[in-house]
């Protein structure tokens, strides 16, 4: 029996709100035809964009950027694509929501051209990032700065005889040199006699080395381990290169930290003029509970980069920084689950319960063609074992249902005419291709926008590693979404 092979009977499922709905199981080929169909009727909206770059619409065009190539959160986009988004859709005035805030690129960039920025961020990494960000715009001394300065030339922690025990999770166990774990542990006891807001930018600066110092690599769903850990990661060795020392990785922070605020490359958007500072509002938590909170018709535009439906898993990427965070075992599996459904470890969410006024959303979803072919087709490969994990069916139908939820939100909250810039990747599963671009756009146009168009960088994006071997290396639509508020 092939891939290509289905079970043929017509099936039922019980929607979110209840509704008994039938459909025909979907075959590779059905997906194929209704994808087409959705690029025919959207032909005139996909409009490939030369200025959009892959550096761009990601951390790369951050790494030279003083301030924001601080901490390397690699699932960023960059300050210069939200400048750019802002001129080019005439965003210049009122307040901008980011419901996934991440590191706060969209918020700093916005504030930093005279906008107010608010934003909705789950992960204590991202809040963390952000709140010490605002704490240097806002609050820093110049004696903050010479105390800093200090730090980085003094090195009191070396003088330390008492060291901090460090936090760790079941999967950051053994992720540094004993040398590095001791010298963390003394920074971090040092650190604790500071001042507050010196406390907060030695914390973020440590936040900022830890996978240099360590044995691991980032790598999308997971972190890879270097073979010099012990650990054993797979029939593949590993060599992430060099390891840096903790003195010299944290020193060469602080001097990066301590020359950008100093001197004459300090960005104008964030620190030259009063009335540039970033003037920000973090709201911490999930945004699928802290939505429906927020006031009708308040926000001026939303600008956003939503997690991707990729299978990239934040908690485990950022381990290293949750836990140096204290977020225990019980923490991390809670924000997992809390995030928006992009991961196969994701359970389904009872959206309903969270909001009733969210059927109208679900309802959309339901009704889909596209999704519910692309639905039907990935559970029967599930039920044939052609998938190479089980939860793929419903890590995509969470992710679709919940930013169906997320769209109903963002139309309520903007005003009339407000637009909605969205970053995200189209992606494949079992050689279907799904253009998340086009059913999310379509899904928006049911729940109170109009989609202007879809830019598409000129340079698409491959398959996943696990898809190469079997599809090729077909390439995917890389996105900016541009909505409008009916």
């Amino acid at each position: 029996m092939t891939q290509r092979t289905i079970i043929s009977e017509d099936r039922t499922k019980c929607s979110n709100n209840g509704t008994m709905l039938s459909i025909v199981s979907g075959t590779i080929d059905q997906v194929e035809e209704l994808n087409g169909d959705a690029q025919a009727r959207w032909a005139d909206k996909l409009r490939i964009d030369d200025s959009l770059t892959r550096s761009m619409v990601s951390f790369q065009a951050n790494k030279s950027k003083a301030v924001y190539r601080w901490f390397k959160y690699k699932e960023a986009f960059s300050a210069g694509l939200i400048e750019n988004l802002l001129s080019r859709y005439n965003i210049s005035k009122g307040v901008v929501l980011d419901p996934f805030a991440g590191s706060g690129t969209a918020l700093f960039a916005a504030g930093g051209l005279g906008l107010k920025a608010e934003g909705i961020e789950l992960l204590p990494l991202g809040q963390i990032v952000i709140e010490t960000k605002q704490l240097i715009d806002w609050k820093l001394k110049d004696t903050d700065i010479k105390r800093l300065v200090f730090w980085r030339d003094e090195r009191p922690w070396q003088k330390s005889k008492t060291a901090k025990p460090i936090n760790e999770l079941r999967i950051t166990r053994g992720a540094y040199p004993a040398e590095t774990l001791e010298a963390m542990g003394r920074f971090l006891y040092v650190m604790e006699q500071e001042e507050h807001r010196i406390k907060a930018v030695l914390l973020f600066a440590l936040l900022c080395i830890l996978e240099s110092i360590s044995f691991t690599r980032k790598d999308g769903q997971y972190l890879r381990w270097d073979h010099r850990s012990g650990r054993r990661q797979g029939k593949k060795v590993f060599d992430k290169g060099i390891i840096l020392n903790f003195n010299k990785a944290i020193t060469n922070k602080l001097h990066e930290i301590v020359t950008d605020l100093h001197f004459a490359n300090v960005p104008e958007d964030l620190f030259a003029k009063p009335h540039s500072k970033a003037e920000i509002k973090l709201f911490r938590g999930s945004c699928l509970n802290l939505l429906p909170k927020l006031r009708a018709e308040s926000y001026d535009g939303l600008i956003t980069s939503p997690p991707y439906c990729n299978r990239y898993d934040y908690t485990r990427t950022y381990a290293l920084e949750l836990a140096i965070l204290g977020v225990n075992e019980e923490g991390l599996s809670m924000l997992r689950q809390e995030m928006l459904s992009c991961t196969v470890e994701n359970r389904a969410k009872n959206l309903l319960a969270i909001n009733p006024k969210w059927e109208i959303a679900i309802a959309a979803a339901d009704q889909h063609p596209l999704l519910q072919s692309i639905l039907a087709y990935l559970n029967s490969q599930k039920e044939l074992d052609l998938l190479n994990n089980n939860g793929i069916p419903r890590m995509v139908r969470g992710y679709f249902y919940e930013m169906a939820c997320v769209i109903f939100e963002s139309a309520r909250v903007l005003k009339q005419g407000a637009p909605l810039i969205m970053v995200n990747d189209n992606v494949r599963y079992a050689g279907a291709s799904i253009s998340v671009d086009i059913i999310l756009s379509e899904l928006a146009e049911q729940l109170g926008f109009k989609a202007e168009r879809i830019l598409v960088l000129p340079n698409e994006k491959g398959n996943s590693s696990q898809q190469m071997g079997v599809h090729g290396r077909e390439s995917l639509r890389k996105c900016v979404y541009v909505w409008r508020k009916e």
